[in-house]
This record gives C-alpha cells, sequence and structure tokens, in this order.
C-alpha cells in the first residue's frame, strides 16, 4: 500500500494479490486514515507501507515533510509491526494530472483534488515497486 499523505485528504494505492500493478484505491480525510488502517489489516494482507515524502526540488525537507513525518509516527505508533517505508514523491502531483489529462478525462473531474491524490499515490507504489524489482 502507498499513501499520498496531506493535511486533508490522503490518496491511498494498493497492488493486487500478486503484487504485478499498483492500482489507485481510494481518496479520505487524513484524519480517518488510522481507521481506516485498522479496517484494512484486518481483512487485507499489508506486507509494507510506502509513504510520499514531499521534499524539495534540492532534495531538502519542506513544511510537508514535517507533517508527513509526524503522521507516519502516528501510524508507527498505532501498528507498531506494520513496516513503514518513505519513498520520494516529487512531480507525482503533476504526473498524476497529466495522466488524467492524457486519459481524456473533464476539467470538473481533474478539479476534484482527490483524484489527483489516488493518482499520486499510484505512480508512489508503481515507482517504489519498479526501484525494488517487485
Amino acid at each position: 500500500m502507498a499513501l499520498d499523505i496531506g493535511t486533508k485528504r490522503t490518496g491511498i494505492a494498493v497492488t493486487d494479490p500478486l503484487k504485478l500493478i499498483a492500482n489507485s484505491l481510494t481518496t479520505i480525510e487524513s484524519k480517518e486514515m488510522l481507521a481506516f488502517l485498522a479496517d484494512y489489516i484486518t481483512k487485507e494482507t499489508l506486507d509494507v507501507l510506502v509513504i510520499g515524502l514531499p521534499i524539495d526540488l534540492h532534495g531538502r525537507n519542506t513544511d510537508a515533510t514535517n507533517v508527513v513525518k509526524t503522521f507516519a509516527k502516528k501510524i508507527q505508533n498505532a501498528f507498531p509491526l506494520l513496516k513503514i517505508e518513505f519513498y520520494d514523491e516529487r512531480y507525482t502531483s503533476k504526473m498524476a494530472l497529466q495522466t488524467l489529462i492524457d486519459a481524456g478525462t473533464t476539467k470538473k473531474f481533474r478539479r476534484d483534488k482527490g483524484n489527483i491524490d489516488k493518482i499520486s499515490a499510484n505512480i508512489i507504489l508503481s515507482d517504489w515497486m519498479q526501484k525494488n524489482n517487485i
């Protein structure tokens, strides 16, 4: 599973059972993430949680980096056995928007930030899987 964590919303992507393809799952309010994970873990196996880490173009932390790391600590405290990995999320929002444009979606659909967030999570997971030869 991969997360694109924001202050308001979190985009979520998962793999298929064979771990061949990353799929956008949903977008939820970030404040509901711990409850979502608790429910998800009771139904599905979760080997690793990949969290997009916002860093600037020069590889430095941003204001959002601390928000994400703080949120990741909350997740780790709630689920101490869950393996968490961070992954560079630079350009994922721009790539997600371009993906939606290329797919021929309407402007109204693209204006819904939740759609961008879940596609961003999908890109994070796909890139992480490729980097790790999964």
